[in-house]
């Protein structure tokens, strides 16, 4: 595990976001990269895996507060591109599709992808926390 410099961007993932957010058990873990939201990007389908959790499991107040927050960021969107780099990904890594489209999120934008989800460990700027 390493560790993101001053200037790197970074994208955290739907886990570490919900870790965060609930406080969960790996909370400590991911507060140090929720610190300077300023290298904090934001893919649009993080926005959706967030908000549908925290509507089914929390609250809508929760969910608001989270989405609020979030549009304060740049996000990324999913567009045609990243779909299809996503694609390519997913067959060769055997990523499900929201991972892949994540991580290609991250890589397109030159972004260090923070998670929790032990399958991204064979992947470039991944920290598994």
């Amino acid at each position: 595990m390493t560790g993101t410099t001053a200037t790197e961007r970074i994208v955290i993932d739907s886990s570490g976001r919900l870790e965060f957010i609930t406080a969960d058990t790996k909370v400590d873990l991911f507060a140090p990269y929720f610190a300077d939201e300023s290298l904090i990007l934001v893919p649009t389908i993080v926005t959706y895996e967030v908000r549908k959790v925290l509507l089914m499991r929390y609250s809508k107040t929760l969910a608001d507060e989270f989405v609020s927050r979030a549009e304060r960021l740049p996000s990324i969107p999913v567009d045609i591109n990243v779909a299809l780099d996503a694609s390519v990904l997913s067959v060769q890594a055997q990523l499900p599709m929201t991972d892949a489209l994540i991580y290609t999120c991250a890589q397109r934008n030159h972004a260090q992808l923070i998670t929790s989800d032990s399958h991204f460990n064979s992947l470039p700027n991944v920290v598994v926390v």
